[in-house]
C-alpha cells in the first residue's frame, strides 16, 4: 500500500479541523443560540485554526487555504507543482468536516427549520444554509430580505474580503519571517488564529469573513447536495464565486505582496 504524503495528511485533517472548528460554531449558533454575538463564534475560529496549524505545521506548513497556496507559491518558495494537489486536499477536508457536522446536528438543523419556516432549497433557506457556505450580508439565522440586502452590496463584499485576506496573509508572512526579531516564535499559530478572531468580528456582519475559498467553496457544495440545491448558489447571484472565491485569492496576492515589496527588505535591512 502507497504511504500518504505527510502534506496531504497535514492539509486534509488541518482543514478539517479549521472548519470543524468554525462552522460547528456556527452550526450551534444558528441552530441552537449556544454562542451569542459574533465574537463568541470568532474566537473559536481562531482558536481552531491555530489548533490546526499546531498538529499540521511540520507536516505540511499548515496552509488551509488557497489563498494561501497561492500566495506562498508566488512570493516564496513554496513549489507552484504542489498548488493544485494542495487546493484539492484542502477541500476535500472542508468537505468532509461539513459532512460531519451535517450529520451531527441534522436533528437540531431540521428543528430550526420547522420552528421558522424555512423549506430547504426555497428562497430564505440560507438562513439555515449559512451553517455551510457564507452570503453577504451576514443572514443572522434569517432569510435575507431587500433592506437587508442593502447593507452590503456586491462591491462592498468583494473589498472587504480583498482586505481581511491580505491583512490576514501580511501576519502569515511577517509572524513566520525568520528576520523579523520580534515575531511570536512559539505564539505564530495562536497569533494568526487571533488574527482571524479580529478580522471575523470586523467583517462578518458584512460577509461572514471567509478569507478561505476552500472553507467557503467545499460545504457549500456539501449543502447543495445535502438538500438545498442551487439555493446556496443563487441568493447573491455570482457573489458565490466572486466575493468568495476570486476576493480571497486576490487578497492573498496583495498581501503577500506588501509583505515581500516592504517588509521582507525592511527586516533585512534592519538585521544587518
Amino acid at each position: 500500500m502507497k504511504k500518504i504524503p505527510a502534506w496531504f495528511v497535514g492539509e486534509f485533517f488541518g482543514t478539517f479541523l479549521l472548519v470543524f472548528f468554525g462552522c460547528g460554531s456556527v452550526c450551534a449558533a444558528v441552530t441552537t443560540g449556544a454562542q451569542v454575538g459574533v465574537f463568541q463564534v470568532a474566537i473559536v475560529w481562531g482558536l481552531g485554526i491555530a489548533t490546526a496549524i499546531y498538529l499540521t505545521g511540520a507536516l505540511s506548513g499548515a496552509h488551509l487555504n488557497p489563498a494561501v497556496t497561492l500566495s506562498m507559491a508566488v512570493w516564496s518558495d513554496f513549489p507552484k507543482s504542489r498548488v493544485a494537489p494542495y487546493v484539492v486536499a484542502q477541500g476535500c477536508g472542508a468537505f468532509a468536516a461539513a459532512a460531519v457536522l451535517y450529520v451531527l446536528f441534522a436533528g437540531a438543523l431540521q428543528t430550526f427549520e420547522q420552528a421558522h419556516g424555512i423549506v430547504r432549497g426555497h428562497a430564505g433557506s440560507e438562513a439555515s444554509a449559512m451553517v455551510f457556505g457564507e452570503f453577504f450580508p451576514n443572514p443572522g439565522g434569517q432569510p435575507l430580505t431587500a433592506a437587508a440586502r442593502g447593507r452590503t452590496e456586491h462591491l462592498a463584499a468583494f473589498g472587504a474580503e480583498v482586505i481581511g485576506t491580505a491583512v490576514l496573509l501580511l501576519v502569515i508572512f511577517c509572524t513566520t519571517d525568520e528576520r523579523n526579531k520580534a515575531r511570536p516564535q512559539l505564539l505564530t499559530a495562536l497569533t494568526i488564529g487571533l488574527t482571524v478572531t479580529v478580522l471575523i468580528s470586523l467583517l462578518s456582519p458584512l460577509t461572514m469573513a471567509c478569507f478561505n475559498p476552500a472553507r467557503d467553496l467545499a460545504p457549500r457544495l456539501f449543502s447543495a447536495l445535502a438538500g438545498w440545491g442551487a439555493e446556496p448558489f443563487r441568493v447573491n447571484g455570482l457573489g458565490w464565486l466572486t466575493v468568495y472565491v476570486v476576493a480571497p485569492m486576490l487578497g492573498g496576492l496583495l498581501g503577500g505582496g506588501v509583505y515581500r515589496c516592504f517588509f521582507r527588505p525592511a527586516y533585512a535591512a534592519a538585521g544587518e
